[in-house]
């Protein structure tokens, strides 16, 4: 990622009119923004057929594109967009276009830092991934559910590697799927393979596997746990112990194991999105402790409050401390830090964004399509037509904030004090 100490955090305001790139362009899709605030973009149309991507009010060099799709700035602030040229797909960043070209490339990946940048691709009806330009040499007849290392330097998928005739019903439950990392396929079939985690120093792959036409379980480097289970949800590694950890439901009830044995006493009409603190030491996931009611559980214990409709978008604070997650009752959704949820409901809500020591909590919000922020249960006097997720100063003083108001993009650095009131 862009390291924020670089970041301007002392001009308060910039402008970029948007609305003087439609007279340019016979028309402009929707804009992005970068993480430091610095740019915004948009793929525009230069003629028929021809697109390009026009940066702070300049296109992309003299190339242009036959379509031009998912435009996405990475973590560390390079510009990243599906284009198709001649019939064939790759992808271009910061307007060059990656050597090996494809017939497909969808589902981008990003590392966190923004070193690797991966997405799966089809070529002659053929599947693998593609890192930073370089697809696998091995191919695969069809391949589902892909992962991109914590570090950026590997990939895996869920690949095919039998051949089967639609009415061969036999091969199917024979099995069919394994997965791959980086190409290399593991030796052990499975009837179905689905989410994949990789290990932090790219060594090891889990996937969530069917054994059977009625037992689950997780798989480790092609190695299935023991235990089978009704069914299962995806792993994760543990950041310190290595383990994999995984929902897993048994006996009609959800819980959390870890490398085949129960890792929390409770259990749980639903549970999954589990998720570690930073420091690795608490785990958090979203349960139902009853039919219909949604909450978040830590370390095993759920919040007193819950929800009707859903809970999403959990996030720990960076000391471990806190859990803020979303939560929707009826129509409308609230910002929920330690099972207490925030006086105002809106019509949509983004993941909560802690602040560097814990303490301040930030979303973006929408209401009537108007979208704002609310920090720590207060709201911002400001709205806009689009909005982009708030970022906090290393410090924790300031909160960069991206909008786009009357035809503006607009880049605002804000004091929390001032957004406290």
């Amino acid at each position: 990622m862009a390291d924020p100490q670089s970041w301007d955090w002392e001009t308060r305001e910039k402008k970029i009119p948007l609305d003087a790139w439609k007279t340019e362009y016979r028309w402009v899709e929707e804009p992005y923004a970068s993480p430091d605030g610095e740019k915004v973009a948009a793929v525009v149309n230069v003629d028929e057929g021809e697109f390009t991507v026009c940066v702070n009010g300049e296109a992309w060099g003299e190339t242009v594109f036959d379509k031009i799709w998912h435009l996405r700035f990475s973590p560390d602030g390079r510009l990243t967009a599906l284009v198709n040229e001649m019939g064939e797909w790759t992808m271009a960043i910061d307007g060059e276009a990656w050597e090996n070209k494809f017939g497909y490339i969808w589902e981008p990946h990003y590392s966190a830092d923004g070193s690797g940048i991966a997405a799966a691709v089809q070529q002659d009806m053929q599947y693998a991934m593609v890192l930073n330009g370089e697809p696998w040499e091995t191919m695969f007849a069809n391949m589902t559910y892909f992962a991109l290392s914590p570090d950026g330097r590997h990939t895996a998928g869920a690949v095919q590697v039998v051949d089967v005739d639609s009415g061969e019903i036999h091969k199917f439950q024979e099995g069919t799927f394994t997965a791959a990392l980086d190409g290399n396929a593991w030796d052990t079939r499975f009837v179905n393979v689905w989410n994949l985690a990789i290990s932090p120093d790219g060594v090891h792959l889990a996937a969530e596997v069917r054994l059977n036409l009625y037992d689950y379980t997780i798989a480790v480097d092609g190695v299935p746990w023991d235990a089978r289970y009704q069914t299962v949800w995806a792993p994760v590694f543990h950041p310190l112990t290595g383990g994999v950890v995984a929902p897993v439901r048994e006996k009609g009830a959800w819980t959390l194991a870890q490398d085949g044995k129960p890792l929390w006493k409770r259990t749980f009409v639903q549970l999954w999105q589990q998720m570690f603190s930073p420091d690795g030491q608490r785990i958090a996931a979203i349960v139902a402790p009853k039919y219909g009611r949604w909450t978040v559980a830590v370390d095993g214990e759920p919040w007193p409050a819950t929800f009707g409709k859903l809970v999403t978008d959990a996030v720990f604070s960076p000391d471990g401390r806190k859990v803020a997650a979303l939560a929707k009752d009826g129509e409308t959704f609230r910002v929920v830090v330690d099972g207490q949820p925030w006086s105002d409901a809106w019509d949509m809500a983004w993941k909560p964004v802690f602040g560097p020591d814990g303490k301040d909590v930030v979303a973006k919000v929408e209401k009537d399509h108007r979208y704002t922020y609310s920090l720590n249960n207060r709201v911002w006097r400001g709205t806009a037509d689009a909005a982009w997720d708030p970022v906090f100063s290393p410090d924790g003083t300031r909160l960069l904030l991206r909008t786009v108001e009357s035809g503006q993009y607009v880049r605002r650095v804000v004091p929390v004090s001032e957004m406290a009131g």
